[in-house]
């Protein structure tokens, strides 16, 4: 896919910016020489999005998603977070991060668990109980506020992560393959659960995922990328309805979607030998 068909992709803008990347570039450098990350990537999300960045093993997605929290730093080009630099960003708060790991403290309960950013960030114990209520309300976990994690089955673990990220309220929601790690069932459900999240709450939100179906059916914005050095090969606008019961995913619709990024991974795939 030509660099020209990808750019009219990213004029499509719905919103104001929320994360801009130009010619951004990140290589580390190992003993055995650098290693090249992602090169060249240019992608704006704007506010309100549902961005799945979806691409092979060792791509760039979830290291794209550590630069835009400031955990890793670009070597090349720019970055910006609602105008700000990612390390502005990152001291402002600027967004809740979910790991593909729920990471929950096992001496805490979950309302302590949700609890732990809020302290860190000095808010009042009358703010902390009304934040810690609202958010296990929007995740579907209320009643369990004194249980701690391994009373908690994988998916609600993983909803108790979701609720923290959300805590300090946010607008920025950055997800590194959240579900991958649960069955297909649960799976299914949390896609659901967190399609009303995210409209009830009308975040922006960045996902990281390797399965096909599941960027299809949660975004607005599916962002395609190559094998390393990480490239966006495709910018898919989503033309399905913002509300999407789980049957849609056997619509022609769906499907078609599904097609052209499944066809994008493949042509990603032909440009190995150019960048070896």
């Amino acid at each position: 896919m030509s660099d020209t068909v990808i750019e009219t992709s990213f004029a499509k803008d719905t919103g104001p910016a929320v994360v801009r990347a130009e010619h951004l570039g990140l290589t580390f450098p190992t003993g055995d020489g650098d290693v090249v990350a992602l090169s060249d990537v240019n992608l704006t999300i704007n506010k309100g999005d549902f961005v799945s960045f979806i691409g092979p093993s060792g791509c760039g997605k979830t290291t794209f998603l550590r630069t835009i929290a400031d955990l890793e730093k670009p070597t090349s080009g720019t970055l910006t977070i609602n105008g700000m630099s990612a390390e502005e960003a990152r001291r402002a708060r600027a967004y809740g991060y979910v790991f593909q790991a729920p990471a929950l403290y096992p001496w805490r309960t979950i309302e302590k668990n949700i609890a732990l950013p809020l302290e860190i960030m000095g808010y009042a114990p009358a703010q902390q109980a009304e934040r810690i209520k609202r958010t296990m309300d929007l995740v579907n976990l209320s009643g369990f506020e004194k249980k701690y994690p391994w009373q908690l089955s994988g998916g609600m673990q993983q909803r108790a992560s979701i609720a923290r990220a959300l805590a300090f309220d946010a607008d920025l929601l950055l997800m590194d393959e959240p579900f991958g790690a649960l069955d297909e069932i649960v799976r299914d459900h949390l896609n659901s659960e967190l399609l009303k999240l995210w409209d009830r709450t009308q975040k922006t939100i960045c996902f990281v995922t390797h399965s096909i179906p599941e960027a299809v059916y949660l975004s607005t914005k599916i962002v395609v990328m190559s094998p390393r050095p990480g490239r966006v090969t495709d910018v898919i606008e989503s033309t399905l309805p913002r509300e999407r019961p789980l049957d849609i995913r056997e619509t022609p619709e769906f499907l078609a979607i599904a097609a052209r990024v499944r066809d994008g991974l493949r042509a990603g795939h032909s440009y190995d030998g150019e960048h070896v």
